[in-house]
This record gives C-alpha cells, sequence and structure tokens, in this order.
C-alpha cells in the first residue's frame, strides 16, 4: 500500500494548527482552521487517525491476518500511552525550566511545573492511570481509548456495519452522561474530549479506510447531489464562523445561523461539528482531489506530509513547541513582527523534528534490512 501523501500533508496541518492554536499571542493561529469552519484541527486529526486505521487494519489484515492487525493497534494503543506519559512529564518538566528562568506563559496550566518537582510520584501516577489529561495532551488520551478498543471493535464493524454503527449512534447520543461517571480529576467528571462521542468519528474515519472501495464508487454514482449538499453545508460552516467580523449586519445573521443549529459542543462531538467535517471531506476526497494532490506535491505540502509522518514524535513536539513559542512571545517585544518569527521558528522547528526522526527511522529500517 502506498502512502497518500495528501493524507500526510493533512495530518501535519492539523498538527500545525494544533500547535498555533494553542499559543495565544500568536499571528498565524489567525489564518488555522477554527477561523474558518465550525470544526477545528482536532476533528481533522481524529477523523485522519481512524482513516489511517482502516486503511493500515485491511492491509495487515490480507497480508498476515486478523490476530496480526489486532496485536499491531493493542501495542500502537501502549505507544500512544507511553507518549502521553512521557509527554505529560516532559511537557511538566519544561513548564519548570521556562518558569525557573523567569519566562511565563499560559499555554498551559503552571500547576503541572509545581506538581512535578513537589509530588512526582503522584504526578506520573495520576499520568498514567489517565485520571489526569494535561491540557494540549488531552486528544491523546481519547486516542488511547479508541486504539485500545480497536482490536475488538474494528472485527464487529467489519463483520456487522450496519448494526455496528447504530450503536455507535445511539452510544453518541447518551454520551454526555456516560461520560460525566468516569472517575476524573475534573469536576465535572470524565475526559474533556468525550469518548463516547467522539467515537463516532474515529468509526468514521475507520469505516471510510475500510470500505472506500465498496462504497465509493456506490457514492459517485450520486456524487453531483453530495456535492451540492456538501458545499452547502460547508459554506453554512464559514458562514457561522466569519459572518460576525463583517460588522453588525454580518453579526446578526451569523447569530440567526448559530441560533438555528442550537448549541454547538466541541468536546462531546456536537451533531454540527461532525456533518460539517465529513462534508469537508467528501469535497476534499472528490471534487477537490487533484487540488489537494497538487498541493501535497508542492513544497510546503512535502514538508507538512513530512510532520504528519512524523507520527506520536511530532505531536509531542508540537505540544512542547506551543508552551515554549508561547513563553517566547510573552518575552519578546509584543510587536506582530516578533510574533510572527516566533510562529515561524516553532513551525519550523516541528518540521525539522519530524524530518529528524524520519531520518532516524530510516536508517534504522535499513540497518535492518541489511542485518537480515
Amino acid at each position: 500500500m502506498s502512502r497518500i501523501v495528501s493524507l500526510d500533508m493533512l495530518r501535519g496541518y492539523a498538527l500545525v494548527c494544533i500547535m498555533l492554536n494553542h499559543m495565544p499571542h500568536g499571528v498565524l493561529r489567525q489564518a488555522t482552521l477554527t477561523n474558518f469552519a465550525i470544526y477545528d484541527s482536532a476533528e481533522l486529526f481524529v477523523l485522519l487517525s481512524g482513516f489511517l486505521v482502516g486503511l493500515v487494519w485491511m492491509k495487515v489484515e490480507r497480508a498476515e491476518g486478523r490476530l496480526a492487525a489486532q496485536w499491531r493497534f493493542a501495542r500502537r494503543a501502549g505507544q500512544v500511552w507511553l507518549a502521553l506519559v512521557l509527554g505529560g512529564i516532559m511537557l511538566a518538566l519544561l513548564s519548570r525550566g521556562l518558569l525557573e528562568l523567569g519566562f511565563a506563559h499560559s499555554a498551559i496550566w503552571n500547576e503541572y511545573a509545581r506538581w512535578i518537582i513537589d509530588v512526582p510520584m503522584g504526578y506520573v501516577a495520576t499520568l498514567a492511570l489517565m485520571w489526569m489529561q494535561p491540557n494540549l495532551l488531552d486528544v491523546l488520551a481519547l486516542y488511547v481509548i479508541l486504539l485500545a478498543l480497536a482490536p475488538v471493535l474494528v472485527p464487529l464493524m467489519l463483520r456487522w456495519p450496519v448494526a455496528f454503527f447504530a450503536g455507535s449512534v445511539a452510544l453518541w447520543l447518551v454520551a454526555v452522561p456516560l461520560n460525566a461517571a468516569l472517575p476524573n480529576q475534573r469536576v465535572e467528571g470524565g475526559l474533556l474530549f468525550n469518548p463516547f462521542g467522539w467515537q463516532l468519528l474515529f468509526h468514521s474515519g475507520v469505516a471510510m479506510g475500510a470500505f472506500r472501495h465498496r462504497f465509493m464508487p456506490v457514492l459517485r454514482r450520486h456524487g453531483a447531489w453530495i456535492t451540492l449538499l456538501a458545499v452547502a453545508v460547508t459554506l453554512y460552516s464559514l458562514g457561522m464562523v466569519t459572518l460576525w467580523r463583517m460588522g453588525p449586519e454580518g453579526k446578526r445573521l451569523a447569530d440567526i445561523m448559530w441560533h438555528a443549529v442550537d448549541i454547538v459542543d466541541k468536546w462531546s462531538l456536537d451533531w454540527v461539528r461532525y456533518v460539517a467535517i465529513l462534508a469537508a471531506s467528501w469535497l476534499v476526497a472528490v471534487p477537490l482531489a487533484g487540488l489537494f494532490a497538487w498541493m501535497a506535491a508542492t513544497g510546503p505540502g512535502r514538508a507538512l506530509a513530512s510532520i504528519g509522518k512524523g507520527g506520536l514524535v511530532a505531536f509531542v513536539a508540537c505540544v512542547l513547541l506551543s508552551v515554549l513559542g508561547d513563553a517566547m512571545m510573552v518575552s519578546l517585544p509584543q510587536s506582530t513582527l516578533a510574533r510572527l518569527a516566533v510562529d515561524l521558528w516553532t513551525v519550523g522547528a516541528l518540521w525539522l523534528t519530524a524530518h529528524a526522526w524520519l531520518t532516524i527511522k530510516a536508517h534504522r529500517t535499513a540497518k535492518h534490512r541489511t542485518d537480515n
């Protein structure tokens, strides 16, 4: 299975958006996805992750059998859990070091910096048990749960897809009270990214990767109508988040659009955000596929693809760079040029980290093949 370069590019774009969005004083955060759609990089990251799971699962199952696929994703869940723990430790130590040096920052809660020194074992234990998920890393806790359940749930999806998605939607409908019952440090209870809600988006991505050769020919027969509907949903989403900037009349219209869809809640995966990201996915995959393939072949597209292929290393790096970039902006002169320079530096540092990691992996793979 050859890599889909545009998929890597979009994963890289999601990571860059996550990093920039968490630097409160940044300039480029005004150009990230959340400024132009009702959903943001979190939905993009989870959907693409699910899609990749579906692609890889089918490849491994065909080549090595179902047990091999189940073991692969059980092991991957362990790797993501380890990234969550190690990332949380590095995040707290970085924050502590910055504070000790007099660099204030607001991207994360400063209590982590105190706990890692005052109660290190307690801090690590709460991370390992996922009773606490440090902000900026909390989406990884959701990912651990989804991947840990994949060895059981993906075979059920493949065997009974209609029944599986009926159950998935039913679980999504009762996600809020179920999540509140989960033991957690939060006063409200449960994880910030509600796993009972976000599983619907993740499994939609898995289905796209696993069943695309079966359902895409059917959908393409109705492609014109689906594209028209997707454009309408995307334009509505764009209007909701941009019209308020266009004076009193625009704000009034934006208010009407928001009230028409009632409450839009990110953390439990509101239906508006879910429908909007699916509509955008159709546009990217079908009518705009050629454009995105061209973008992926450009210099910036290849750079983003390198970040996307950086995996967990790139994700943890983007979180740490968010904190470091935030601290730099607070300390530097508050000029647009200085803040833009920090933005560009963090993006470059993220690409360099991903590129270095991919180079190390390539050398390891080449050495392993030579040894064998």
